[in-house]
Order: C-alpha cells, then sequence, then structure tokens
C-alpha cells in the first residue's frame, strides 16, 4: 500500500525549515551514474541536504543542458531503469525526503499508477516532470496524490499570471522556481529572473518556493535564499561524478549547505 504520508513529509519538512528561518539545500544527482550509489545519497544527506532529488534518465532531457544531458547518456548505456532507480533509493533509507525527476515519457511507458505506486513503496515522496505542464497535469497530479507523492510543479520566468495561480494551487511538495530561461547548468551570475518568479508566486500560495537551474556556486545560493526558501543544486554535483570524483560531490554539497545557512 501507498504510504500517503511521504508527499506530505516533503512539504512539511520544507515548510518547518521555512517557518524556522531556515533556508533548504535540495541537491540533485543522476540514479545509474557511476558513482550514485546508496553511500553517495546518505553522503549528501549526511552534508546537510533537506531533501535529495535523484534523477531518473531518460534519452530526451529537454530541460537538462550538456552536464547532465552527459550523465543521463551514461545511465542509460548502464542499463538504469526506472525500477532501477527505485531500487537504489529505496536501498539507500534515508531519513530526509526524497523527490524524483525525470520525463512523462518514462511514467507512461510504466503507466501513471504503476510509477506512482512504486515509487511510493520506494520511499519517494515527491515528484517533478519538468515536459509537463500544468493544464495537461490533472491525469498524472491526482496518481501521484492517491499513491501519496507531492506533485512538484515548475514555474518559468515567462509564465503568465493565470499559470502561476495554477500551479500554486495544484502543486505539492515545492514550487520548483526557475531562474532562468535555457536548460539546466552553470552560470556565471544568478539571473534577476528568478527573484522574479519568486515574487509573483509569494502572494498565491504557502508552499515552499525553491530556486534551481543555474545555481552554479554558493554564492549564487547563498544570493537565492535572500529571496527564496531554498535552492536545488544539480549540475555543479554531477559534474565531479563525470570525473570519477565522487567525494568532490560531498565536499561541494558540504560548501553549498553552509552558505545557504
Amino acid at each position: 500500500m501507498p504510504d500517503t504520508r511521504l508527499g506530505e513529509g516533503l512539504g512539511a519538512r520544507l515548510r518547518g525549515l521555512r517557518d524556522a528561518g531556515r533556508k533548504a539545500f535540495v541537491p540533485y544527482v543522476t540514479a545509474g551514474l557511476p558513482g550514485v550509489d546508496e553511500a553517495l545519497l546518505r553522503g549528501l544527506a549526511g552534508a546537510g541536504a533537506d531533501a535529495v532529488e535523484v534523477g531518473i534518465p531518460f534519452s530526451d532531457p529537454v530541460m537538462d543542458g550538456p552536464v547532465i544531458q552527459e550523465a543521463s547518456k551514461r545511465a542509460l548505456e548502464a542499463g538504469t531503469t526506472p525500477a532501477a532507480a527505485f531500487d537504489l533509493i529505496r536501498r539507500a533509507a534515508l531519513d530526509v525526503p526524497v523527490a524524483v525527476m525525470t520525463y512523462l515519457n518514462p511514467v507512461l511507458a510504466m503507466g501513471m499508477e504503476a510509477f506512482a505506486g512504486a515509487a511510493s513503496a520506494a520511499g519517494v515522496a515527491g515528484a517533478i516532470l519538468p515536459d509537463l505542464p500544468v493544464d495537461e497535469a490533472a491525469g498524472w497530479m491526482a496518481c501521484a496524490k492517491a499513491a501519496g507523492l507531492a506533485p512538484v510543479l515548475l514555474a518559468a520566468p515567462n509564465s503568465t499570471p493565470e499559470r502561476l495561480t495554477a500551479i500554486a494551487a495544484a502543486g505539492g511538495g515545492f514550487v520548483y522556481c526557475v531562474a532562468t530561461f535555457g536548460v539546466t547548468g552553470a552560470r556565471e551570475e544568478l539571473a534577476a529572473s528568478a527573484r522574479r518568479v519568486v515574487a509573483a508566486l509569494r502572494p498565491l500560495t504557502e508552499t515552499p518556493l525553491l530556486v534551481g537551474v543555474g545555481i552554479s556556486t554558493p554564492e549564487q545560493a547563498r544570493a537565492a535564499c535572500g529571496f527564496a526558501d531554498g535552492v536545488v543544486v544539480g549540475t555543479a554535483l554531477v559534474e565531479p561524478l563525470l570525473r570519477g570524483a565522487p567525494a568532490e560531490v560531498i565536499d561541494r554539497a558540504r560548501r553549498f549547505r553552509e552558505a545557504t545557512g
């Protein structure tokens, strides 16, 4: 049976941090990439992650830049499947919430109900599908919520006021505030559009607002936490894994944690 408390736990943890005056740090890594094992996930939690985002690789990751594209490619070449990703999460048995990030195609290939149920059975608390817009997401969100998953939605710099209202009303766990146009990857500075997205959503929802995409350095993370409830960091942590340096991932995670407070 799905644990319907899981998704509630993701949102409750992040709201609790916000209410205590703290900021959330959510690191991302790609399941199936060499070096991403139970020890690494536990190491991220031990480095101070408030939740961990685990990517389920897909062959056409339209939101992702070159680093995570390469990570997904290597993971798929290693035979990674959604079931394998769920098994990794189950074995890691983290004491912080886990959200998975993938694309709609793998969910449809497994079946929405089956995917949501398998995720929940593995202990997943939330799911992010960046290529599923809110106005087409009713079926998925019903399956996710029935399985106890928080359906995390994305808000982009060009989202209309009407779309932001829908996102604020429908999503769960947190709102993934996309900092800038384009794909994931390193940026030289935090985009000003990140602040605008958060400011537009703030009056519409009590759901925590986390900034992701282009949070490349601890300094950028600190700046984002000046107006958001936390950050999601991916490329900066996946890049060392492509070089076979998992210990560097944990060191970087600690520095991001220190910067976010």
